[in-house]
């Protein structure tokens, strides 16, 4: 953003002001406003920490940007404050996510992403926020985020009092769980601060336990190359085979961490109809996926977060899961076919997959 002057406001009008943010921010449909300052040195040295130990793979955009990720002053240069929203997305009770994990033949796709794409929903609704503050304020400098640049997004809603960050690096917090996407609204006012949320994870391992690839090194530390979601989304060649079975029916994401998690059982589904499964995503079986040409692919997950994998990426994920199926039931003719069918048509990286779902039936 431009640098702008800092708004003239006395600590009465922030103060009022502050008790109007959060006010509109509930109008605009977020569950938990909270407002942070910009000191992340603890968070810039964890992060630090963890590129240099790799964890990151081949997310190599985690370690651009030098400290701007760390330092949001630098990154918006004038920024006293983050205003960070909470929004949910959980569509369906947990359970049956969890009764869907043991049905391989059906696909399971993380449930962040089976509705509509929420960058677009969420940085509108920080628009109107900041449109507001503008109508008091005069003048503002501001600019609103969602997973869309260097942000250490979890760390400044902690500060922010959202929750706190949980063993399995997601935000959790205690009313609500984890099931929420995150945005933040990066302004030059000097409101006044939330208290960060406390940790209340105690000596609970459920997430770390329940991990199907063991991709937690330690309580709070993710190996990200070890990750379901990292592989089946952030990766973009073979996915390593010592992985390919324990992804079992997971084609996009894992949610394993969050299911599991105890304070997920007062997890709330959400009212956003955005957020609702589209093309039966939440319960679809994978032949059926696996069937659609890739115009099928990009129209039906038109507006889908799912869609930025690309298509032979969606082939790969299904592939695996189908050899997982595949070898729960050797004698599943129907998807011998659909594998075999798509065999001399596909892309090195699909065929690789295709290869190996067959051979280790």
């Amino acid at each position: 953003m431009p640098t702008h002057p800092t708004p003239t406001l006395n600590p009465q009008q922030l103060k009022t002001l502050t008790v109007d943010i959060k006010r509109w921010g509930n109008e605009l449909g977020f569950q938990h406003v909270g407002i942070s300052d910009t000191e992340l040195s603890e968070a810039e040295t964890t992060l630090l920490n963890w590129l240099a130990q790799g964890y990151h793979g081949e997310m190599e955009w985690m370690a651009r940007h030098g400290s701007k990720r760390s330092r949001p002053e630098e990154l918006v240069p004038g920024t006293l404050r983050v205003i960070s929203v909470r929004l949910d997305y959980l569509s369906e009770p947990a359970q049956d996510c969890i009764d869907l994990l043991a049905q391989p033949t059906q696909a399971y796709i993380s449930r962040y992403a089976l509705g509509r794409d929420y960058h677009k929903l969420l940085r509108k609704r920080l628009q109107q926020l900041a449109d507001k503050i503008l109508k008091v304020t005069g003048e503002l400098g501001f600019r609103a985020f969602v997973d869309s640049a260097p942000v250490l997004e979890k760390a400044i809603a902690e500060k922010a009092g959202l929750g706190w960050i949980g063993k399995h690096t997601n935000l959790l917090q205690k009313q609500t769980g984890s099931w929420f996407f995150l945005g933040e609204l990066y302004i030059n006012l000097p409101l006044p601060v939330d208290a960060p949320a406390e940790n209340h994870c105690g000596t609970c391992t459920s997430c770390l336990d329940i991990c199907p690839t063991n991709a937690f090194i330690a309580p709070y530390k993710l190996d990200a190359r070890k990750c379901i979601s990292y592989l089946t989304i952030e990766n973009k060649g073979p996915i390593p085979e010592e992985f390919r079975r324990q992804i079992g029916n997971r084609i996009y994401g894992c949610d394993d961490c969050q299911l599991f998690c105890p304070w997920n059982r007062f997890a709330k589904q959400t009212g956003e109809q955005g957020f609702k499964p589209r093309h039966d995503l939440n319960n679809i079986e994978l032949l059926r996926l696996f069937n659609w040409s890739e115009k099928e692919f990009l129209d039906n997950l038109q507006g889908s977060a799912i869609r930025r994998i690309g298509y032979d990426a969606w082939l790969r994920n299904i592939a695996v899961a189908l050899g997982n199926a595949l070898a729960a039931n050797p004698n599943d003719t129907e998807i011998k076919q659909a594998l075999t069918a798509k065999l001399d048509a596909a892309s090195e990286l699909v065929s690789e997959h295709i290869e190996w779902a067959l051979r280790n039936d």
